[in-house]
């Protein structure tokens, strides 16, 4: 009898142990952002105040999901955040994911600039195993802070069998939404990031987590060198003089995106700065200021899109202009050839 009280009293202790021990291992890497502020008693305003374990603290639940490892990578406002940041960002992902014990990645982000980090991720790492992107739109001084949902849901993602192969997701307000089509759309609602037309690809639902579709228009592109090239993004508006791009290219950039009108159309000046731009060996991309739909050569009037292709510009598809620019980026390490470029933005 004794005996027998000794062995549970070791399988008591054992237990727990033996259960984290058999835990998939998610790693957070935490950037900074709204999710790791707090209100500074003397600014009275949100500054970076808390590390990726002060916030994996506020969710005790989450160790009945994954044993979650840390990463204190960075801890600055999303606004900060540079090409140089994401290269930092992309190799440590990729060392984590290197790991055969990881299950996931998840990256804690400001919100501002959260959906090209996530682009640039999905596009740079090769691995099949879920990057999951989190953020707040309330800062963790007030009392209906959402980090600690998002951060519970993201571990909850990067379990999930089905998340494999999905690449590089943000996470928030319970949905999740692909990284090559996501969208900040609001200043401050909690349920900020949107998909467009497509919607998100699943939900993290109380019971588990559904994923309804998979994002078929994906590609890698290897990280080839730390210092991407310059590119610059640069807007048409009524009565636009193009002299924002010719001071681009004045300034040695690489390749310009310009945020065009409707399918992708200019006026008269902005086409003569575009057409100076590709005759001195800048790459342009045409992208738009319209949220929904591609960008397409219809128009045939001067700086209409039909105009513009002809000229030797590049069309976007149906990429933002802050997404063009890091495909464009990554596309400049290997080449300059229009037409190769463009291949890239067609997939």
């Amino acid at each position: 009898m004794k005996n027998v009280f000794k062995m549970l009293i070791v399988c008591f202790i054992l237990t727990p142990a033996l259960a984290m021990a058999e835990l998939p291992v998610v790693k957070l890497i935490a950037t900074g952002g709204t999710i790791a502020m707090k209100i500074d008693p003397v600014k009275k305003a949100p500054v970076p105040a808390i590390s990726g374990e002060d916030l994996i603290s506020t969710v005790p639940e989450i160790a009945s999901v994954a044993k979650i490892e840390v990463e204190n990578l960075s801890n600055i406002p999303s606004d900060y955040m540079a090409p140089d940041s994401w290269v930092g960002l992309q190799k440590a992902v990729v060392a984590t994911l290197a790991r055969p014990e990881v299950a996931g990645a998840i990256v804690s982000h400001g919100t501002d600039t959260l959906e090209e980090s996530a682009y640039f991720l999905d596009l740079t790492v090769a691995s099949n195993k879920p990057i999951v992107l989190i953020g707040a739109q309330r800062n963790a001084s007030e009392k209906d802070f959402d980090g600690p949902r998002n951060l519970f849901n993201a571990a909850r993602i990067c379990v999930t069998p089905e998340a494999t192969g999905k690449g590089s997701m943000i996470a928030m307000n319970n949905q999740i939404n692909a990284a090559r089509e996501v969208v900040k759309t609001h200043t401050s609602d909690v349920e900020t990031f949107k998909s467009g037309d497509y919607g998100f690809i699943g939900s993290a639902d109380n019971d588990r987590v559904i994923f309804y579709r998979t994002p078929t228009r994906r590609q890698h592109i290897p990280l080839l060198q730390d210092k991407l090239p310059a590119v610059e993004i640069i807007s048409m508006y009524a009565g636009a003089d193009g002299a924002m791009i010719n001071a681009a290219v004045a300034a040695g950039a690489k390749g310009i995106v310009v945020q065009a009108l409707g399918w992708g159309n200019v006026n008269k000046p902005m086409f003569a700065a575009i057409k100076n731009a590709i005759a001195k060996g800048t790459s342009v991309v045409i992208s738009t200021r319209v949220h929904n739909g591609r960008v397409l050569p219809v128009y045939g009037f001067e700086g209409g899109g039909k105009t513009l292709q002809q000229a030797g510009a590049i069309f976007a598809d149906n990429l933002s202009p802050q997404k063009a620019r890091i495909l464009l980026m990554l596309a400049l390490q290997t080449t300059n050839k229009a037409k190769d470029i463009q291949k890239l933005f067609d997939k």
